[in-house]
Protein backbone atom coordinates (compact mmCIF):
# COMPACT_ATOMS: atom_id res chain seq x y z
CA UNK A 1 0.00 0.00 0.00
CA UNK A 2 1.32 3.44 -0.93
CA UNK A 3 1.76 5.86 1.95
CA UNK A 4 -0.50 8.92 1.81
CA UNK A 5 1.14 12.12 0.59
CA UNK A 6 2.39 14.49 3.26
CA UNK A 7 1.66 18.16 2.65
CA UNK A 8 4.50 20.69 2.90
CA UNK A 9 3.42 24.00 4.43
CA UNK A 10 6.16 26.60 4.10
CA UNK A 11 6.58 28.75 7.17
CA UNK A 12 7.43 32.33 6.14
CA UNK A 13 8.52 33.65 9.55
CA UNK A 14 12.24 33.49 8.75
CA UNK A 15 11.73 35.39 5.51
CA UNK A 16 9.68 38.05 7.31
CA UNK A 17 12.31 38.33 10.04
CA UNK A 18 14.98 39.02 7.43
CA UNK A 19 12.74 41.60 5.71
CA UNK A 20 12.15 43.42 8.97
CA UNK A 21 15.89 43.97 9.58
CA UNK A 22 15.73 46.84 7.08
CA UNK A 23 12.96 49.27 6.23
CA UNK A 24 13.11 48.51 2.50
CA UNK A 25 10.37 45.92 2.05
CA UNK A 26 12.49 43.08 0.72
CA UNK A 27 12.80 40.20 0.64
CA UNK A 28 9.08 40.25 -0.07
CA UNK A 29 7.14 37.73 1.99
CA UNK A 30 4.48 37.71 -0.71
CA UNK A 31 6.95 36.99 -3.51
CA UNK A 32 8.66 34.21 -1.56
CA UNK A 33 5.26 32.75 -0.73
CA UNK A 34 4.42 32.72 -4.44
CA UNK A 35 7.74 31.03 -5.22
CA UNK A 36 6.99 28.34 -2.65
CA UNK A 37 3.49 27.64 -3.91
CA UNK A 38 4.59 27.70 -7.56
CA UNK A 39 7.28 25.14 -6.72
CA UNK A 40 4.68 22.76 -5.31
CA UNK A 41 4.24 23.65 -1.64
CA UNK A 42 0.81 22.69 -0.31
CA UNK A 43 0.37 25.82 1.73
CA UNK A 44 1.85 28.66 3.76
CA UNK A 45 2.24 29.02 7.54
CA UNK A 46 2.65 32.24 9.50
CA UNK A 47 2.94 33.10 13.19
CA UNK A 48 1.88 36.73 13.76
CA UNK A 49 3.40 37.50 17.16
CA UNK A 50 2.23 40.51 19.19
CA UNK A 51 5.52 42.40 18.63
CA UNK A 52 5.39 41.74 14.84
CA UNK A 53 9.09 40.88 14.84
CA UNK A 54 8.55 38.79 11.71
CA UNK A 55 5.05 38.35 10.29
CA UNK A 56 3.00 41.55 10.53
CA UNK A 57 -0.76 41.78 10.73
CA UNK A 58 -0.64 43.64 7.40
CA UNK A 59 0.84 40.50 5.80
CA UNK A 60 -2.20 38.35 6.52
CA UNK A 61 -4.71 39.64 3.97
CA UNK A 62 -2.35 39.56 0.95
CA UNK A 63 -1.03 36.12 1.95
CA UNK A 64 -4.54 34.74 2.29
CA UNK A 65 -5.37 36.13 -1.15
CA UNK A 66 -2.19 34.60 -2.58
CA UNK A 67 -3.02 31.14 -1.21
CA UNK A 68 -6.48 31.41 -2.77
CA UNK A 69 -4.85 31.69 -6.22
CA UNK A 70 -3.51 28.11 -5.92
CA UNK A 71 -5.96 25.25 -6.10
CA UNK A 72 -6.12 23.19 -2.90
CA UNK A 73 -3.42 25.27 -1.17
CA UNK A 74 -3.97 26.00 2.51
CA UNK A 75 -3.27 28.94 4.79
CA UNK A 76 -2.19 28.07 8.34
CA UNK A 77 -1.98 30.66 11.11
CA UNK A 78 -0.32 29.69 14.40
CA UNK A 79 -0.11 31.42 17.73
CA UNK A 80 -0.99 31.51 21.41
CA UNK A 81 -4.79 31.58 21.89
CA UNK A 82 -5.19 34.87 23.71
CA UNK A 83 -7.99 37.22 22.70
CA UNK A 84 -5.84 39.16 20.21
CA UNK A 85 -4.73 36.04 18.35
CA UNK A 86 -8.23 34.58 18.36
CA UNK A 87 -9.53 37.81 16.85
CA UNK A 88 -7.02 37.39 13.99
CA UNK A 89 -7.88 33.73 13.49
CA UNK A 90 -11.59 34.46 13.39
CA UNK A 91 -11.15 37.45 11.08
CA UNK A 92 -8.94 35.75 8.50
CA UNK A 93 -10.52 32.30 8.80
CA UNK A 94 -7.51 30.27 7.61
CA UNK A 95 -7.83 26.64 6.58
CA UNK A 96 -5.99 25.68 9.77
CA UNK A 97 -5.31 27.35 13.11
CA UNK A 98 -2.44 25.87 15.13
CA UNK A 99 -2.30 26.75 18.82
CA UNK A 100 1.19 26.91 20.34
CA UNK A 101 2.00 27.53 24.03
CA UNK A 102 4.45 30.34 23.35
CA UNK A 103 5.23 33.16 25.70
CA UNK A 104 5.40 36.36 23.61
CA UNK A 105 9.11 36.72 24.46
CA UNK A 106 10.10 33.34 23.03
CA UNK A 107 12.19 33.34 19.86
CA UNK A 108 10.43 30.22 18.56
CA UNK A 109 8.11 27.44 19.67
CA UNK A 110 10.19 25.12 21.83
CA UNK A 111 7.75 22.92 23.76
CA UNK A 112 4.32 21.41 23.48
CA UNK A 113 1.15 22.11 25.44
CA UNK A 114 0.43 20.90 28.94
CA UNK A 115 -3.10 20.26 27.78
CA UNK A 116 -4.58 19.19 31.10
CA UNK A 117 -3.48 22.41 32.83
CA UNK A 118 -4.82 24.52 29.95
CA UNK A 119 -7.95 22.54 29.14
CA UNK A 120 -10.41 25.40 29.61
CA UNK A 121 -8.36 27.85 27.55
CA UNK A 122 -7.86 25.35 24.74
CA UNK A 123 -11.35 23.89 24.59
CA UNK A 124 -12.84 27.38 24.32
CA UNK A 125 -10.36 28.45 21.62
CA UNK A 126 -10.80 25.23 19.65
CA UNK A 127 -14.57 25.58 19.76
CA UNK A 128 -14.40 29.12 18.41
CA UNK A 129 -12.22 28.30 15.41
CA UNK A 130 -14.21 25.14 14.67
CA UNK A 131 -17.47 27.09 14.62
CA UNK A 132 -15.75 29.65 12.36
CA UNK A 133 -14.92 26.97 9.80
CA UNK A 134 -11.18 26.41 10.43
CA UNK A 135 -9.46 23.12 11.16
CA UNK A 136 -7.53 23.16 14.43
CA UNK A 137 -4.22 21.70 15.62
CA UNK A 138 -2.43 21.62 18.97
CA UNK A 139 1.36 21.68 19.28
CA UNK A 140 2.38 18.71 21.46
CA UNK A 141 5.45 16.90 22.77
CA UNK A 142 6.36 13.36 21.72
CA UNK A 143 4.24 11.86 24.49
CA UNK A 144 1.65 9.13 23.81
CA UNK A 145 -0.75 10.63 26.37
CA UNK A 146 -0.86 14.01 24.59
CA UNK A 147 -2.96 13.00 21.53
CA UNK A 148 -5.69 11.62 23.80
CA UNK A 149 -5.75 14.88 25.76
CA UNK A 150 -5.85 16.86 22.50
CA UNK A 151 -8.79 14.82 21.25
CA UNK A 152 -10.66 15.31 24.51
CA UNK A 153 -10.44 19.12 24.33
CA UNK A 154 -11.65 19.09 20.72
CA UNK A 155 -8.58 19.35 18.44
CA UNK A 156 -8.79 18.13 14.85
CA UNK A 157 -5.04 17.50 14.63
CA UNK A 158 -1.89 17.51 16.67
CA UNK A 159 1.43 18.94 15.53
CA UNK A 160 4.34 16.93 16.87
CA UNK A 161 7.20 19.07 18.20
CA UNK A 162 10.24 17.63 16.43
CA UNK A 163 12.87 19.93 17.97
CA UNK A 164 14.67 17.22 20.01
CA UNK A 165 14.80 15.00 16.92
CA UNK A 166 16.23 17.80 14.79
CA UNK A 167 18.75 18.72 17.50
CA UNK A 168 20.18 15.19 17.53
CA UNK A 169 21.48 15.44 13.96
CA UNK A 170 25.05 14.59 15.04
CA UNK A 171 24.03 11.72 17.33
CA UNK A 172 22.35 8.89 15.36
CA UNK A 173 21.58 6.89 18.49
CA UNK A 174 19.78 9.80 20.13
CA UNK A 175 18.01 10.64 16.88
CA UNK A 176 16.61 7.10 16.77
CA UNK A 177 15.36 7.39 20.35
CA UNK A 178 13.60 10.67 19.54
CA UNK A 179 12.19 9.19 16.35
CA UNK A 180 10.79 6.21 18.25
CA UNK A 181 9.00 8.56 20.66
CA UNK A 182 7.54 10.55 17.78
CA UNK A 183 6.43 7.38 16.03
CA UNK A 184 4.72 6.04 19.16
CA UNK A 185 2.90 9.34 19.70
CA UNK A 186 1.91 9.49 16.03
CA UNK A 187 0.55 5.95 16.16
CA UNK A 188 -1.59 6.74 19.21
CA UNK A 189 -2.95 9.81 17.42
CA UNK A 190 -3.77 7.82 14.30
CA UNK A 191 -5.92 5.33 16.18
CA UNK A 192 -7.80 7.69 18.51
CA UNK A 193 -10.67 8.46 16.17
CA UNK A 194 -11.13 4.77 15.49
CA UNK A 195 -10.92 3.60 19.08
CA UNK A 196 -12.88 6.29 20.90
CA UNK A 197 -15.72 7.35 18.64
CA UNK A 198 -16.75 7.57 15.01
CA UNK A 199 -18.68 10.79 15.53
CA UNK A 200 -15.56 12.78 14.55
CA UNK A 201 -12.88 12.13 11.93
CA UNK A 202 -9.66 10.49 13.21
CA UNK A 203 -7.09 12.81 14.75
CA UNK A 204 -4.70 14.08 12.10
CA UNK A 205 -0.94 14.25 12.66
CA UNK A 206 1.26 17.20 11.64
CA UNK A 207 4.89 17.82 12.59
CA UNK A 208 7.28 20.72 12.73
CA UNK A 209 10.49 22.25 14.12
CA UNK A 210 14.08 21.84 12.94
CA UNK A 211 13.12 19.54 10.09
CA UNK A 212 15.49 19.33 7.12
CA UNK A 213 15.73 17.56 3.80
CA UNK A 214 18.12 15.14 5.52
CA UNK A 215 15.97 14.13 8.48
CA UNK A 216 12.55 14.19 6.80
CA UNK A 217 12.76 10.76 5.09
CA UNK A 218 13.24 8.93 8.40
CA UNK A 219 10.38 10.88 9.99
CA UNK A 220 8.05 10.07 7.11
CA UNK A 221 9.07 6.41 7.29
CA UNK A 222 8.37 6.33 11.04
CA UNK A 223 5.01 8.13 10.68
CA UNK A 224 3.71 7.14 7.21
CA UNK A 225 0.30 8.71 7.87
CA UNK A 226 1.86 12.14 8.53
CA UNK A 227 -0.61 14.68 7.14
CA UNK A 228 1.54 17.82 7.06
CA UNK A 229 4.91 19.25 7.98
CA UNK A 230 5.40 22.96 8.58
CA UNK A 231 8.97 24.07 7.84
CA UNK A 232 10.55 27.51 7.84
CA UNK A 233 14.07 27.85 9.24
CA UNK A 234 15.49 24.66 7.73
CA UNK A 235 13.97 25.32 4.34
CA UNK A 236 15.12 28.93 4.29
CA UNK A 237 18.67 27.90 5.25
CA UNK A 238 18.61 25.27 2.47
CA UNK A 239 17.42 27.95 0.04
CA UNK A 240 20.50 30.10 0.65
CA UNK A 241 22.52 27.64 -1.41
CA UNK A 242 19.90 26.15 -3.72
CA UNK A 243 17.36 28.93 -4.29
CA UNK A 244 13.90 29.02 -2.73
CA UNK A 245 11.99 27.20 -5.43
CA UNK A 246 14.55 24.40 -5.57
CA UNK A 247 14.57 24.15 -1.78
CA UNK A 248 10.81 23.55 -1.79
CA UNK A 249 11.24 20.84 -4.43
CA UNK A 250 14.03 19.21 -2.43
CA UNK A 251 11.86 19.06 0.68
CA UNK A 252 8.93 17.63 -1.27
CA UNK A 253 11.26 14.96 -2.64
CA UNK A 254 12.47 14.19 0.88
CA UNK A 255 8.87 13.59 1.95
CA UNK A 256 8.44 10.96 -0.76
Amino acid sequence: MTNPETALSVNLNAVAFLRNRRDVGWPSVLEIGRLALSAGASGLTVHPRPDERHIKRSDLAPLKALVAEFENAEFNIEGYPDSNFLDLALEYKPHQVTFVPDDPSQSTSDHGWDIESNANLLSNALRQVRENGSRSALFIEADPTAPIAAWEVGADRVELYTGPYGASHSDPSQAMKELDKLAETGQVAATIGLNLTRSRPPLGVNAGHDLTADNLPALKSAIPHLAEVSIGHGLTAHALSSGYGQAVKDFITALK
